[in-house]
This record gives structure tokens, sequence and C-alpha cells, in this order.
């Protein structure tokens, strides 16, 4: 027999896994989490496995990763594919370091222009409204 903690309401699942219901149904419809069959009668029940899988669904987000590429991390889950895992966080890594590398590139413009802008006198325009404009 299931325990009370395998035997989880969607509301209740929901709040155990630290996101909403609608969240819950969108993770189904894109095939990251199975959705239980109903019995006859009743409601739909979840497991405490499904719980740690949408944590681990949002813990893949907050690293950054896609809905389809943690559809993919998903696929390696079962420990037996450590160096196709790395691979795939390796490449992973090489474009956070590439966004990085771009937006130390913006900070640094953005940071030039505002300030000129703080420094800049009179009538003539305004440096960053001049640089957007190409001039």
């Amino acid at each position: 027999m299931n325990s009370a903690q395998d035997n989880l309401s969607i509301g209740t699942f929901a709040k155990a896994s630290g996101v909403g219901v609608e969240t819950i149904r969108f993770y189904q419809r894109r095939g990251l989490l199975p959705e239980p069959e109903r019995p006859l009668g009743g409601i739909r029940r979840y497991s405490h496995a499904d719980v740690a899988r949408v944590k681990f669904v949002k813990s893949a987000q907050r690293l950054g990763f896609s809905l389809d590429e943690v559809a993919q991390l998903l696929t390696l889950e079962d420990g037996t594919h450590c160096s196709e895992a790395a691979e795939f966080a390796a490449r992973h890594l090489a474009d956070v370091r590439a966004r990085l590398k771009d937006l130390k590139r913006m900070e640094t413009a953005l940071s030039r222009l505002v300030t000129q802008c703080g420094s800049h006198r009179g009538a003539i325009s305004c440096p960053l409204i001049a640089s957007l404009h190409g001039g």
C-alpha cells in the first residue's frame, strides 16, 4: 500500500515541489513529468519521486538549462550516462561563458556612456542617445 507521502493530490504535490498546479500540468504537457492514471471515480495521485523530478527540473532551470535541455538531461538521469551529462554540461558552460563575455562588453559600453552622460553639459545631444543612433 502507498504511504501518505506517496499519495499526494496535485495541490499537495505542487506545494511540496515549490511550484504551482499549472506548472505541474505544463510539465506534464511538455513530457517532463508523467501524468498518473486517474482511478475510476478518483483523482490522480503523485509520489515523492514526482516531487524529486520537479525539483530536478527546477534545479536545472536555475543553472540556465532550457526545458528542452532539461528533457535531454532527464534521459541521462539514471546515473549511467555521466560522461554524456558532463559533455552536455560542458557545452552549456561554454554558452554561459560566451554570454558572460557579451554581458561584460555591454557593461563596459553602458558604464562609459552613463559616465559621459553624467559629465555632459550644454546643448550638444546626449552621448547615450547619439551612440544608439550610431553617432
